[in-house]
């Protein structure tokens, strides 16, 4: 605890001074009036950790450190906000924070998504707070929402668009035709996309948080290693335009879900991949950089969170709203919501969660063709819903959608039709969402 009065001034240990760093830094400063009334008491820099001080001539060198271990413990230090990022060695200094008493605000979905038992077992521990609201979707106020606000009903489904620079991606890539990997330089010329866009574009970084909102919706823990991941680099142009002919567009969701299964056992299927869904849904017109989640909760209905999810200045709110919740109970006397995992349910493996699909073939243009594609799917127990073609000269484009069906079921019936004389290819597979079974 701080050695000055509490109800006066709350110290603040800030963790990286980068694009969100700095944001955080400036608002502090610039608006130290209005977040002192907001929170009770005086928000002032303790110190600002970063890995070279001579690089930050903009900052007050009297602040500055290379020492983290010895910002975080110290005495006249009351709330820790980490704004590195990564697991190591980020895990060992919060652990330490948490330790000496120093309750910790984070924006690292990364660590989170596999550490935040260890993490809230600390602060438990201590009995100091854990905030986290930045980890997910920037600005737009969701993992609170989650966490507290719907605290008291039972929520059966999160899903949502929760990286910009995917998201940006495919949403270019609709508008104009354009492929994959023309649209991915793009997206890096005008910086939406990182130098090395692998977190992004194979669908790490949207797992991450994947694993977060799983382990608020359902009570459950929930990592990172738990979610089903699928990347965007093999959407074609092709598969956009088999969408939008299809009154349908092509997006990288998260999706999480309480499932129940014939006996009336629940767990929880957590996946990120791309899918189709209909124009009609709310995710639909989302595009460009901005995030959306979808909530569907038994007594509140269906929600929709929508905003900016990444940036300075917009994850620099979220950070600064979590520091202000933090500084009132440290004013006050009062602890923030604790970890929530009571339901443990366990995670259903990737291959016996159903969705529905979309597959497209290039098939022989011979008589008896559609029965033998037909007689595949029957074999496997996939239902069929509908079928489209069109000829071209000796071939055919066949384009199936299916009812719900286990990945596992769809993947044995696809490897069986790659293997039919008939079918010269297996173009594409894609999951549908967002319309009735």
């Amino acid at each position: 605890m701080s050695t000055k009065d509490p109800k006066d001034t709350v110290r603040v240990a800030l963790l990286g001074c980068g694009t969100v760093g700095g944001e955080v830094a400036r608002l502090l400063t610039e608006q130290a009036g209005e977040l002192a009334a907001r929170a009770g008491a005086r928000l002032e820099i303790a110190g600002i950790a970063v890995r070279r001080p001579d690089k930050h001539p903009e900052l007050p060198q009297e602040l500055l450190t290379a020492d983290v271990t010895g910002l975080v413990t110290r005495d006249d230090v009351d709330v820790v906000v980490e704004l590195v990022g990564g697991i190591e060695p980020v895990r060992g200094w919060l652990l330490d924070a948490l330790k000496a008493g120093k309750s910790v605000v984070t924006a690292n979905k990364a660590l989170l998504a596999d550490h935040s038992a260890e993490l809230f077992e600390a602060a438990d521990a201590s009995g100091v707070d854990l905030y986290f609201e930045a980890a997910v979707a920037g600005a737009i106020p969701l993992l609170r929402p989650l966490r507290e606000s719907l605290a008291g009903d039972r929520i059966t489904r999160v899903m949502g668009i929760v990286n910009g620079t995917t998201n940006f991606i495919l949403s270019a890539m609709d508008a104009t035709g354009a492929g994959y990997a023309e649209t991915l330089d793009e997206a890096s010329r005008l910086g939406y996309a990182e130098a090395d866009p692998t977190a992004d574009v194979d669908g790490y970084d949207a797992a991450s948080k994947a694993a977060i909102l799983a382990s608020l919706a359902f009570h459950t823990r929930v990592t990172a290693a738990d979610v089903h991941r699928e990347g965007i680099a093999d959407v074609t142009a092709s598969d956009i335009a088999a969408a939008r002919s299809l009154g349908r567009t092509v997006k990288l969701l998260c999706i999480c879900e309480r499932v129940t299964d014939e006996d009336g056992v629940e767990s929880v299927a957590v996946r990120v991949h791309p899918v189709m869904i209909p124009l009609s849904h709310q995710l639909s017109g989302v595009n460009g950089a901005f995030n959306a989640v979808y909530v569907e909760a038994d007594a509140a209905g269906e929600l929709m969170f929508y905003g900016q999810g990444a940036g300075g200045a917009p994850t620099a709110s979220a950070v600064l709203g979590d520091l202000v919740a933090v500084a009132r109970n440290l004013v006050l006397g009062g602890r923030g919501p604790r970890e929530s995992a009571h339901a443990a349910l366990p995670v259903r493996p990737m291959g016996q969660t159903p969705t529905r699909y979309h597959l497209s073939l290039y098939v022989a243009d011979v008589a008896g063709v559609l029965a033998q594609v037909a007689q595949v799917f029957a074999d496997h127990g996939v239902s069929i819903a509908a079928v489209r073609q069109s000829d071209s000269k000796g071939s055919a484009s066949l384009v199936v959608i299916t009812h719900l069906a286990t990945d596992a079921a769809l993947k044995s019936t696809v490897d069986q039709i790659a293997k039919l004389d008939v079918v010269h290819e297996v173009v594409s597979v894609m999951r549908v969402e967002g319309e009735d079974q």
